[in-house]
């Protein structure tokens, strides 16, 4: 089988390696239109159990993983100057482009050939030449737009603004701290993912973007004005850019993930607001659940290709509605911060997306929630 994969993301890198890995007579071929060690952002952010499939299929990856990983067994959210702590909430990070590089090896010691800086993505599909074309080329996927209408895309922007920085201040976990100014509110969501630097990734409404001028500021008056606002948090660290720019989170839905000989992963077939943490980590499971569709169906591609959708589409359908609700509360946050109290707060969030409810937190956080239901605390 000849197979070609449009985008050298964590989608796409995990699946030709699992594909190659059980078929070395397969020619599998990753085009990626940036360089080799280029990336944008900063760390990304596992769930405790994000990898657990990984243990489960592939613990081999697993391991040759995890010691990369920076993780933490606790969450903070910081509000009023007040840090609450939310135990039982694992989390792990990776530096995106240290991700990238473990995947390009694994892919190489099982001969998948990489091409870098290819121009493949603005190719009609019909010219690929390949029995099966993936489309792990990410949110602004170009085969996804040939075939929109097939694929029933849909394609909208969240309301708050947000903008991925880094910086050289590490913090000891994922925390959430929300600060107020004459503008307004703004929320921080900063992680470490290396022994070096911490991802900082800074959220606003609408109302305080307007408000600050942002849409008029040159990047560096903005770095400027974020860093003040943060300024007790950095300790006097700066943020570091790395094309950061003010974005809106896209929202990307198909029905159809799939069109002929065309298959989507990973962003380019859906997205998940980056609140809950799952953009990577639904991408390989995307390139896992496909990988295996076509273990089951070996002889039959169309009908791999039906099983992937079936089995995986739902599972990620919920996960996208609990982060469309997770990233409806954050365009209230402005409203929630001035309203509640700190422990208040911190419920709120916690049970923002509806799939945990406070009974549900107690098992998960028994000493947030036991501090949490004591007067007086």
């Amino acid at each position: 089988m000849k197979v070609t994969v449009v985008g050298g993301g964590p989608a796409g890198l995990y699946f030709s390696y699992l594909l190659q890995r059980d078929h070395p007579e397969f020619q599998i071929r990753v085009f990626e239109r940036n360089s080799r060690d280029a990336t944008f952002g900063f760390g990304v952010v596992f769930s405790d159990n994000a990898l657990e499939f990984l243990r489960h299929d592939d613990e081999d990856t697993y391991r040759y993983l995890k010691p990369h990983l920076e993780s933490w067994p606790d969450l903070k959210i910081v509000h009023k100057d007040q840090v609450m702590l939310i135990d039982g909430i694992g989390l792990a990070a990776i530096g995106r482009l240290e991700l990238l590089q473990l995947l390009q090896r694994r892919c190489e010691q099982v001969g998948v050939q990489l091409s870098f800086n290819s121009a493949l993505f603005q190719s009609p599909l019909d010219q690929h030449k390949a029995d099966l074309v993936v489309a792990a080329d990410g949110v602004s996927s170009a085969l996804r737009r040939v075939y929109a209408s097939t694929l029933g895309s849909t394609e909208s922007r969240l309301k708050n603004p947000f903008i991925w920085y880094g910086t050289t201040k590490l913090f000891d976990c994922l925390s959430l701290t929300f600060r107020e100014n004459a503008d307004g509110v703004f929320c921080a969501h900063h992680y470490p993912y290396n022994k070096k630097m911490s991802t900082f990734i800074i959220e606003t409404d609408a109302a305080t973007f307007n408000n600050a001028g942002f849409e008029n500021l040159s990047a560096q008056a903005t770095r400027d004005y974020c860093e003040r606002v943060f300024a007790s948090d950095l300790e006097g660290r700066p943020l570091i850019s790395n094309f950061s720019t003010w974005r809106r989170f896209p929202q990307i839905w198909n029905e159809c993930w799939s069109a002929g000989n065309l298959v989507l992963l990973g962003d380019a077939a859906h997205t998940a607001h980056f609140s809950i943490g799952s953009g990577t980590r639904l991408a390989m499971e995307d390139a896992n659940a496909l990988f295996k569709s076509i273990k089951a169906f070996p002889n039959n591609l169309a009908t791999a290709l039906k099983d992937y959708q079936k089995i995986r589409q739902p599972v990620v359908r919920k996960l996208v509605n609990a982060a469309k609700r997770s990233a409806r509360w954050y365009e209230q946050m402005s409203v929630l911060v001035r309203s509640l109290e700190p422990r208040d707060f911190a419920c709120s969030y916690m049970t923002r997306t509806g799939r945990v409810d406070e009974e549900r937190l107690k098992k998960i956080a028994p000493k947030f929630m036991s501090s949490y239901r004591s007067p007086g605390a």
